[in-house]
């Protein structure tokens, strides 16, 4: 294996399109296992790196951090039966030593060893080195198409239900029909919710009811549309997946008395708020970021249980990635984009 090169699509810098170039194939260190590329999910992250939002830690990197392949190679001090097993990857490797690992938010490790596409190359790529905790069981009838998305959009939608803590027959609005959003639409009916779906895009809104909305509302004239289906009430949260500073503005004015506004996506924009906006209602501002290694086991289950429903909107060679990218900043991918090697 040692020489050996494979496909890569490379960050390069802010403002440059990736580069589909032929670098060296990883090689599975001590710990580690080298994962073969079936499909890998396009996510939003990936323009935040292009517009210069986020930095990786090194540059260049090869991007992608929803992967689903099979394991090719093990290191040493791998299980040698890894190989040949269907496995999704979780993007984030944490220490497992430090406070937040050991409280249970390894999301939030202080000193990860490896972050996909953030700090380690990523799975755009024909082949990925991970640490062998990483990489957990695809169930059977799981498609790699299907599996990859599941690695970030499905399982930090789970990750954002958590952190709002609803209780059944609760009232939550989801801003923004993207990977993430669907994704949301699905966990909070699951849960007992009652979802509500917001939207520019009506061919969006459809796949939110479909997956499970009670009902689909446009983005102009959301905080009205929602008290009006709430009986004057309000939400008693909100997902934000698309970070703008009207969504932001928009998702306070939907809420009721103690809802939470919870941020998932973000951009450049701020939010701009007067403190009484908050206090007097006893309004609360969350944020949730990532997801966990169980997580990804539980999107997983879900899925191959008919529960989870991963809308692939297209599935592209790898050679397309710019494409699909302008794509998705267009706002035209209705699910998840999918690369394959």
């Amino acid at each position: 294996m040692a020489g050996a090169t494979m496909r890569a699509a490379r960050f390069l810098g802010p403002g440059r399109p990736l580069a589909v170039q032929e670098v060296p194939r990883p090689v599975p260190a001590a710990g580690e296992v080298l994962v073969r590329v079936g499909a890998a999910g396009v996510c939003g992250t990936e323009l935040h790196f292009l517009d210069g939002l986020l930095t990786p830690a090194t540059t260049p990197v090869t991007l992608g951090h929803e992967v689903a392949g099979s394991v090719a190679a093990v290191g040493d001090g791998a299980d040698p039966a890894l190989v040949g097993q269907r496995v999704a990857v979780h993007y984030l490797h944490p220490c497992r030593r430090c406070p937040w690992c050991r409280s249970g938010a390894e999301h939030l490790c202080g000193a990860p060893r490896g972050f996909l596409a953030f700090v380690t190359d990523g799975g755009f790529a024909e082949y990925v080195a991970v640490p062998d905790t990483a990489v957990a069981p695809v169930p059977d009838g799981l498609a790699p198409e299907q599996a990859a998305p599941l690695c970030c959009g499905a399982a930090t939608a789970l990750h954002a239900r958590r952190v709002a803590g609803l209780q059944p027959g609760s009232t939550a609005v989801v801003v923004g029909c993207g990977g993430v959003g669907l994704a949301l639409v699905q966990v909070l009916a699951l849960a007992g919710a009652r979802v509500l779906a917001v939207s520019r895009d009506p061919a969006k809104l459809a796949l939110a009811a479909e997956l499970g909305a009670e009902d689909t509302l446009a983005a102009e004239g959301m905080a009205a549309a929602v008290r009006a289906r709430a009986g004057g009430r309000g939400a008693d949260a909100v997902f934000d997946t698309a970070g703008t500073a009207a969504t932001m503005r928009d998702g306070v004015a939907a809420l009721a008395k103690g809802g939470a506004l919870v941020l998932v996506g973000y951009g450049t924009d701020r939010l701009d708020l007067h403190p009484l906006d908050l206090v007097v209602p006893e309004l609360r501002i969350l944020t949730s970021v990532g997801n966990t290694y169980p997580e990804l086991v539980e999107a997983l289950d879900l899925a191959a249980r008919g529960l989870l429903r991963t809308v692939v909107a297209e599935v592209a060679p790898l050679g397309e990635v710019n494409r699909v990218l302008e794509a998705l900043r267009a706002g035209t991918v209705r699910g998840r984009a999918v690369l394959v090697p």
